[in-house]
């Protein structure tokens, strides 16, 4: 199906799954997106408003533009389902979602994401290996990867020799950035580098690391954020990189 130019490398400000809706179905090859994590909907990280502390210069405190990431459980949960499901709808047949995630301990109990990702074709998990960031709670082990969920349609296939990569990924994180939680190009570049998508969409692009990984490949992007800060930082980066790289 031919995509519609009113998306094809443009950064489009709105809610991601409204945006979705608007796409064709099977238009996009790939989708690699982090969403909020609902952070502040916790009970323990210390990442709640006003409980200050060791958290009170961290990126996360302040929170998101636009955006107070702290919903209910329920209605997260709920929300990232939709997602999911417009997400599976704009990937063709051979098609793949990479949906990174972070788990973390809630009620002293592992909040493992199941109940985002049950019922939808998760065919592995990568493991991302970052630096470890703050472990205010005795109960347990300073967390120091996050996942991210390939979920794959029936023929969705890797690049020749990509399947021989681990599935452990050794990362670091973003440090120059202004987004307080950004996807390191390097981890984006190996997803998509691993596969033939032409177009590649991020429903939550933020400060547009996805389509500076499209770029490089040389590959087309669509991006959506409900931030018009993270929006405009984003045109501003990609523009700034696409003049790099036409300098090479």
């Amino acid at each position: 199906m031919q995509f519609p130019n009113d998306f094809k490398n443009k950064i489009i400000c709105g809610d991601a799954v409204e945006i979705m809706k608007q796409i064709p179905d099977c238009s996009v090859d790939l989708i690699v997106t982090s969403p909020p994590y609902n952070l502040k909907n916790s009970t323990g990280n210390g990442m709640k408003d006003g409980r200050g502390g060791k958290w009170a210069n961290a990126a996360l405190q302040k929170g998101y533009s636009h955006y107070n990431d702290n919903m209910p459980h329920k209605e997260y949960v709920n929300w990232q389902r939709n997602c999911l499901t417009e997400m599976m709808r704009l990937i063709p047949e051979n098609g793949a979602i990479f949906y990174n995630h972070k788990w973390r301990v809630q009620g002293g109990l592992l909040q493992d994401r199941q109940d985002i990702v049950c019922g939808f074709p998760v065919r592995q998990i990568v493991i991302w290996k970052r630096a470890g960031g703050l472990n205010f709670n005795v109960g347990y082990f300073l967390p120091t990867y996050e996942v991210i969920y390939l979920i794959a349609k029936p023929k969705f296939k890797l690049v020749k020799k990509a399947n021989a990569y681990g599935d452990i990924w050794e990362v670091s994180q973003e440090m120059k950035n202004g987004h307080p939680a950004p996807f390191p190009v390097k981890l984006i570049d190996k997803i998509i580098s691993s596969t033939n998508a032409k177009v590649v969409l991020d429903p939550f692009m933020g400060s547009g690391t996805t389509a500076i990984s499209a770029i490089n490949f040389k590959r087309d992007y669509i991006g959506i954020d409900i931030s018009p800060d993270y929006c405009e930082s984003a045109k501003k980066r990609i523009k700034q990189h696409q003049s790099r790289v036409k300098l090479l």
